[in-house]
């Protein structure tokens, strides 16, 4: 194999490099150079944005077709549907390395400077000038936007400490000192919750972006910057009635949206793919209904009407919910010495930390409680997933059992042996397992866990009651008040104002 070409380190031997001597490479914009790359990779039929799930057929033909425009886009989508992440695998489009001059703050085309301190340094020097690399990463530079963001952050500021030190008028560029935008130059510049910035700042901003100047400290400055870029922002908040300035708008060339998983399958590929799930400790199983209830009660939270949908419901819940399940269960191997870690139901309502920080209520759910409103959304994810394996499973047998008097408990800090035990009493529960693939003399986590969602699914459907204690009992009326008071109370106040309007109206 033959040995790798070294590095040209002056400019003398860059112009005679055979790797970036080309003629094209020399004026070869950022935006080129994305472009072509993408070719290359849709011909090769290369994944654009790996790790990135339900984007292929929406999202990603639009950024495909932005980049092949050459424009500067915006992702809009609410927080947790990965749009910084997509902005960031964006460096996937650059090359490996690129030349610049040696030293120069925004790190300029060797063979076309812009700034005064880089030409005056090829003119002395010429074909002696250094040359340095710079990699994919180091292209890349993001900005968080807050209000407290100035133009001298993003742009520069003129520095009087270097007029002093070189003897030059204010109004040189060599007294210019550099904000972040100038040195993503030959790169990607990103700006996170675009609309946050201050009005001003996006009007130097659209500015510099279409004639490439700004004005600094009431001297015009002129910044032929060859740059990317890319922004993502709330769709509320990127609106006339927004905080986003009508020109800043214009000229960003695409629009596009993105979107939480469609499917339950999906939420688990990128679940699966991000949670923390394998720890070293003891082996770890996720049976397949634990990883689709998880993700059910982020699909249920985007539907609730006590969910502020302003806000969304960040991917991040059921990633979260994920890695907390699973520690409540590794909790539960380490503490009763147990070869396998296996996730169930009790260990759901341990997670209840990590899912009320993830929700913002509307006024109806704050005035019940995250906890009452979580609560609900996981019965009703039970529930759901529940119906896609027991819809024609008859559990009459089941009910009868706890009609009779039958009680047991189950919680996530009982060992896997002692539920086992508790189960087996009740008959036909674990006969009735086989929908999950689960049978009687399987492993006993996999029973258990199977017989537990089975008897939680119940609970959703009304055919048997919980206490808070995980106690499961017959289902009656007083049990029914004591699991959902509020529901019951509702319907009972509605129920008197039904009687009451019925007693007044009527032809006399």
């Amino acid at each position: 194999m033959p040995a790798a070409h070294p590095l040209p380190l002056t400019l003398g031997e860059l112009r005679t490099s055979p790797q970036f001597a080309q003629a094209c490479l020399r004026t070869r914009s950022v935006k080129d150079e994305m472009r072509s790359n993408l070719i290359a990779r849709l011909r090769s039929r290369e994944a654009l944005f790996p790790g990135i799930v339900g984007y292929e057929d929406t999202v990603v033909p639009q950024i495909v077709n932005a980049i092949l425009s050459k424009q500067n886009f915006i992702l809009l989508g609410l927080r947790g549907q990965a749009k910084s992440r997509i902005l960031r695998a964006l460096t996937a489009l650059l090359d490996e390395r690129l030349p610049y001059i040696a030293g120069c703050e925004i790190r300029d085309n060797p063979y076309a400077p812009i700034c005064k301190r880089c030409r005056d340094l090829v003119a002395e020097k010429g074909d002696a000038t250094s040359i340095a690399y710079l990699s994919r990463d180091d292209r890349y530079v993001e900005k968080l936007a807050t209000p407290d963001v100035t133009v001298a952050d993003l742009v520069g500021d003129l520095d009087p400490i270097k007029a002093a030190r070189g003897s030059q008028d204010l109004s040189s560029e060599l007294t210019m000192h550099y904000g972040l935008l100038p040195r993503a130059n030959r790169g990607i510049f990103a700006i996170n919750e675009l609309p946050d910035l201050a009005g001003k700042i996006q009007v130097a901003l659209f500015n510099i972006m279409q004639e490439g100047d700004v004005q600094i400290k009431g001297y015009p400055v002129r910044l032929a910057l060859d740059v990317a870029l890319v922004f993502s922002a709330n769709p509320e908040d990127y609106t006339a009635r927004g905080k986003i300035v009508t020109p800043l708008k214009d000229r960003i060339g695409s629009e596009i949206r993105t979107h939480y998983p469609e499917t339950i399958e999906e939420g688990i590929a990128i679940t699966a793919q991000e949670a923390w799930s394998e720890r070293g400790t003891a082996p770890i199983e996720i049976p397949q209904y634990m990883r689709e209830v998880v993700e059910q009660v982020a699909f249920s939270a985007r539907e609730d009407k006590k969910v502020d949908k302003r806000s969304g419901v960040s991917q991040r819940l059921p990633i979260s919910t994920m890695e907390l399940i699973v520690s409540s269960a590794e909790r539960r191997a380490l503490v009763h010495n147990e070869p396998l870690a296996f996730p169930r139901i009790s260990d759901l309502y341990a997670a209840l930390p990590g899912i009320t920080g993830k929700l913002e209520l509307e006024y109806e759910g704050e005035m019940r409680g995250a906890d009452v409103v979580v609560r609900d959304l996981i019965h009703s994810a039970v529930g759901k997933i529940y119906d896609r394996y027991f819809s024609e499973t008859d559990t009459s047998q089941i009910e009868q059992w706890f009609k009779l008097g039958g009680t047991v408990k189950l919680d996530d800090d009982q060992a896997t042996a002692a539920s086992l035990h508790d189960l087996k009493q009740i008959h036909g529960l674990l006969d009735k397992l086989s929908p999950l693939g689960v049978k009687p003399k399987d492993s006993p986590h996999a029973v258990v866990g199977a017989a537990e969602f089975l008897l939680e699914g119940m609970v959703a459907h009304r055919k048997l009651s919980r206490s808070e204690e995980r106690v499961f009992a017959a289902q009656d009326k007083s049990s029914r008040k004591q699991d959902h008071p509020d529901v019951e109370r509702e319907f009972e106040e509605w129920q008197r104002g039904r009687r009451s309007s019925s007693g007044r109206s009527g032809y006399n």
